[in-house]
C-alpha cells in the first residue's frame, strides 16, 4: 500500500517537484528492498535500506543528468522537471551521493553489528570493488554519456560486469 501510495503521489505531484522527484524514485527502491526482505522473512536491516536509498539517489541523479545533457533543448518536453535542473546542480548532487554511498558502504563493512551477524571481519575486502564500480559509473556518465539506463550499463559495460562478478565472488569467499 505504501509503494502504491508513493507511486500515486509521484504521478500526481512529486514528479514535478525538483529533488523530490529523484528522492521519490529512490524511496520506491527502498520500499522494494523492504518488501523483498519481508517476502523472504528476513529483517530489513538499516544498512540495507540506507545503502539502497543512497545508491538509488546516485542512479536517479545520474539518469536526470543524462536526460538533461542528451536531450538539451528538448529535455523539458521529455520530462518537465528537467527545466529545474542544470548539469552543474546534478553534478553537485551526484558528488554528494557518490561520497555518501562509498562512505556508508565502508561503515557497513566495519560495523560491529554486521561483523557479528556475518561472523567475519573481512568484508572490507569488498570495498575496492564498490569504489571502482561507482567511479566507473561516474566515468560512463560524464565521459561516455551512458547514465540513462543503469541496467543496460550493468549488462553491457564489461569493466562494471567484471567488477560485480569479482565483488560477488569475494563476498561468497568471505562469507562461506
Amino acid at each position: 500500500l505504501v509503494f502504491v501510495g508513493l507511486n500515486l503521489l509521484y504521478s500526481l505531484a512529486l514528479k514535478d517537484i525538483v529533488i523530490l522527484d529523484a528522492m521519490s524514485v529512490a524511496l520506491s527502491f527502498v520500499l522494494r528492498a523492504f518488501a523483498g526482505a519481508m517476502a523472504i522473512e528476513v529483517a530489513a536491516s538499516t544498512w540495507l535500506l540506507i545503502n539502497t536509498l543512497l545508491l538509488a539517489l546516485f542512479l536517479s541523479f545520474g539518469k536526470r543528468r543524462h536526460e538533461l545533457v542528451l536531450l538539451e533543448e528538448g529535455a523539458t518536453a521529455h520530462r518537465k522537471i528537467l527545466g529545474h535542473y542544470s548539469p552543474y546542480l546534478l553534478d553537485q548532487m551526484i558528488g554528494v551521493t557518490t561520497a555518501s554511498v562509498v562512505v556508508m558502504y565502508i561503515f557497513y563493512t566495519f560495523s560491529s553489528e554486521i561483523i557479528v551477524k556475518l561472523g567475519t571481519h573481512d568484508l572490507y575486502l569488498t570495498i575496492p570493488f564498490v569504489v571502482y564500480g561507482i567511479f566507473r559509473y561516474l566515468y560512463l556518465i560524464h565521459k561516455k554519456e551512458k547514465g540513462g539506463s543503469p541496467t543496460r550499463v550493468l549488462i553491457t559495460d564489461t569493466p562494471i560486469l567484471v567488477t560485480v562478478i569479482l565483488w560477488l565472488l569475494t563476498s561468497i569467499l568471505i562469507l562461506y
